[in-house]
């Protein structure tokens, strides 16, 4: 079995990189770097070498100009060795590397044209997210299920789970034909559910920011480029559950599942 190496990005606001590199190691991972995004931007560091790419959750330059959209244009500008640091991203995706944005990282990740990358196209921008229906920041636990015809390598074999949401622009806005064909192809993975039904829901507060049809994560063509505004990393162990003490609930949390699956990929196909 191959070696499973995953590197965090830190720095510029992003504050979830401690507990996403805990999930790493938690997951399986024999090797897990912490760097932040200026050693990056100055050389001292790259994605060579590492299978798994993770951009946690935060709030990425304070949210200027939106989120992430200020380190969206930093990573398409700022060259190293003649190579923009979204091509980084962009060969360590077609050489066969995995890429998990959550939150504030999936909104980057959009931001880059890294998601959904309908067609192949990597780099070209699709979609965008902007504010909740809401008009407000959302921090609450949600619903989930999974879609089983995603080819998404990160939800392999996850029915339902519920994790916590705390973002105020995670409402993903692309043209009609565009959110149709995510729908179609199964490139939405994790959707919104009112839990009494189990159907996908926009209804408000059980999708909290009002994406069509439900959708609560991104997949690219692949299944190895993947995207979500809730925090998997923030429910790891039963004890991180608002309900632990009052339901018997399994030891390891829900959102372990999501590095799991990324590592053990990594260790039987890399």
């Amino acid at each position: 079995m191959s070696k499973a190496r995953a590197i965090v990005l830190a720095g510029n606001g992003i504050n979830c990189e401690k507990e996403t590199a805990y999930a790493c190691r938690l997951a399986g991972a024999d090797d897990v770097d912490i760097v932040y995004l200026w050693d990056l931007a100055a050389g001292e560091a790259s994605l060579d070498g590492y299978q798994l790419v993770c951009c946690p959750g935060g709030f990425l330059d304070g949210d200027d100009l939106g989120s992430a959209r200020a380190s969206a244009i930093r990573l398409r500008h700022t060259q190293i060795n003649g190579q923009s640091l979204l091509e980084q991203f962009s060969t360590h995706a077609k050489q066969g590397g995995l890429v998990l944005g959550i939150c504030n990282g999936f909104q980057l990740m959009i931001k880059l044209g890294l998601l959904p990358a309908l067609d192949n196209q990597l780099g070209v921008p699709q979609a965008t997210l902007t504010w909740n229906n809401s008009g407000r920041f959302e921090d609450r636990w949600v619903a989930l299920k999974a879609d089983p015809e995603s080819p998404c390598i990160f939800t392999k074999g996850v029915e339902y789970m519920e994790l916590p949401v705390r973002h105020g622009e995670g409402q993903i806005v692309a043209p009609e034909e565009t959110m149709i064909q995510i729908r179609q192809r199964h490139q939405g993975p994790l959707m919104y559910i009112d839990p009494n039904t189990g159907a996908a829901t926009e209804e408000y507060p059980l999708n909290p920011n009002g994406t069509r049809f439900g959708i609560a994560a991104l997949t690219d063509t692949t299944g190895r480029l993947f995207g979500l505004m809730p925090h998997p990393e923030a429910f790891l162990h039963r004890t991180n559950h608002p309900r632990w003490t009052r339901e018997t609930l399994p030891e390891e949390g829900a959102g372990l599942q999501i590095f799991t699956n990324a590592i053990n990929y990594i260790k039987e196909n890399m």
